[in-house]
């Protein structure tokens, strides 16, 4: 099998583009759809759906698709393994359109001498990604560990930074017009974030943020993706969601959608960065450097409960030869 079209499919799935699977790769678009159609008929089966968007996951290719990552993890370990030094910093985040991945791509940008690789683990329990980090397939990831209690010793968790969040809304939304909204100017309206897992970092999140301002923030449904969910905000009359700040979203013009600040107080996201206590990647110095030049949250700010736990040092260079 070709590793070559197996890399090309997993980017083409991740991104849902395969213009933008091929800028990640530096070849053209024509060659990823070469590598993609080559696969499926070695497979015998169809892997994506065309559609005017790009390409979307047919069964089969979501069936493939966790096989096909490791096949790449598997592969990039190899060479890595035989390449002594050159290793690149790998890094989980939860997402290619979330904030720790912007963030990491402004990194490169200013350092584009780095070697990274970032990759998403598709767990929605952290202690997934925890062990990820104990065993080496990662050199951090973005995850919490909301209980220090919990988190291993042979690990740290570091405060990356804090994420403000934005309401969403499509332009038929009674908060459509607002400039910026406060969470008491929330109460009542339905906030959807479809498929909360229990018991995740985000799940706790949500409950405190309810319990804190009284909010209707609804998980029913599974999650069927960001392009689902921006299609129901655009027809929407009373449907809203919270994003990041930094979160990258594209849709269509005519969608209109709205993000709208969220003030006194903002309401923001901690975001951490678990990472080895013993001898980690030396890439990360410069990174967790990066986290302290970010903006500064505004003044009146509400956090979680855990944004306040001593979780990790504050020095940059801790732990970091």
């Amino acid at each position: 099998m070709d590793t070559n079209a197996v890399r090309s499919f997993v980017l083409a799935a991740e991104f849902g583009q395969l213009q933008h699977a091929a800028d990640e790769l530096g070849v053209t678009q024509q060659a990823v759809s070469k590598r993609i159609a080559s696969l499926e008929r070695e497979l015998g089966v169809r892997l994506f759906t065309r559609t005017t968007r790009g390409v979307e996951l047919t069964l089969d290719g979501q069936a493939f698709l966790a096989h096909a990552r490791n096949v790449v993890a598997h592969v990039d370990r190899a060479i890595s393994a035989i390449r002594p030094g050159s290793r690149a910093l790998r890094i989980d985040v939860l997402g290619l359109r979330t904030a720790q991945a912007v963030v990491l791509h402004d990194y490169w940008r200013a350092h584009p001498e780095t070697d990274l690789d970032v990759v998403t683990i598709r767990a929605s329990d952290p202690r997934q990604a925890v062990t990820a980090v104990q065993t080496g397939d990662v050199d951090a990831t973005f995850r919490t560990i909301t209980d220090p209690a919990r988190l291993p010793e042979d690990v740290q968790m570091i405060r990356a930074f804090d994420s403000p969040l934005q309401l969403l809304v499509g332009p038929k939304h009674p908060l459509a017009a607002a400039r910026a909204l406060t969470p008491a100017q929330l109460h009542g309206h339905r906030i959807w974030v479809p498929g909360i897992t229990p018991r995740s970092e985000w799940a706790e999140f949500y409950d405190q943020l309810t319990a804190e301002f009284d909010l209707r923030v609804d998980a029913a449904g599974p999650n069927f993706g960001t392009e689902v969910l921006l299609d129901a905000l655009a027809e929407s009359p009373d449907l809203a969601t919270l994003v990041g700040s930094r979160d990258r979203y594209a849709w269509p013009a005519n969608y209109d959608l709205r993000r709208i600040p969220i003030a006194d107080p903002a309401i923001a996201y901690p975001i951490s960065l678990i990472l080895p206590k013993t001898s980690p990647h030396p890439g990360l110095r410069g990174i967790i450097r990066h986290f302290r030049n970010l903006n500064p949250l505004p003044g009146a700010t509400w956090l979680p409960s855990w944004a306040a736990m001593p979780v990790g040092s504050d020095d940059p260079d801790a732990g970091i030869s």
